[in-house]
C-alpha cells in the first residue's frame, strides 16, 4: 500500500533511538524466551531495520501503546535483569521512545489530513 501524497513530508522510518529500543526488545526476548507476539517481533524487526512504515502501522502502534499502558503496573516492568513479558513486548514496539515517536507521526498525519 502506498502512502497518500499528502504524507510525503512525514518521515515514517523509526529514528535511531527507537530502532535501538526495538533491538533491545528482540535481544531480551531471545535471552528470556518470553514477551511479545509474532506481530510484535515483526514490528521490532521493522523498527530495528528502520523500514518505512505505513500510516496504518503508525495507527496500530498508537493503539498498541494505549492498550498496553496497564502492562507497566506488572512486577519487573523495566527490570532488565528479569524483565516481565510485558516489558519485553513494550520494547518490541519501540518502548517509551517508540510511543512518543508514533504519537508525533500520528499528529503530523492528522495535520496533513486537516490541510487537505
Amino acid at each position: 500500500m502506498s502512502r497518500p501524497q499528502k504524507y510525503d513530508h512525514i518521515d515514517f522510518c523509526a529514528p535511531d533511538e527507537v530502532a535501538a529500543e526495538a533491538e533491545k526488545g528482540l535481544e531480551l526476548r531471545s535471552q528470556f524466551e518470553r514477551g511479545g507476539t509474532d506481530v510484535g517481533v515483526a514490528r521490532a524487526r521493522d523498527l530495528k531495520n528502520q523500514e518505512r512504515l505505513t500510516p496504518d502501522t503508525i495507527e496500530r502502534m498508537v493503539h498498541y501503546f494505549a492498550r498496553h499502558e496497564v502492562d507497566k503496573e506488572a512486577d519487573d516492568f523495566g527490570n532488565e535483569e528479569n524483565p516481565s513479558a510485558g516489558y519485553i513486548a513494550w520494547l518490541l514496539w519501540g518502548g517509551y521512545l517508540g510511543r512518543d515517536w508514533c504519537e508525533k507521526v500520528k499528529k503530523e498525519m492528522e495535520q496533513a489530513d486537516e490541510a487537505s
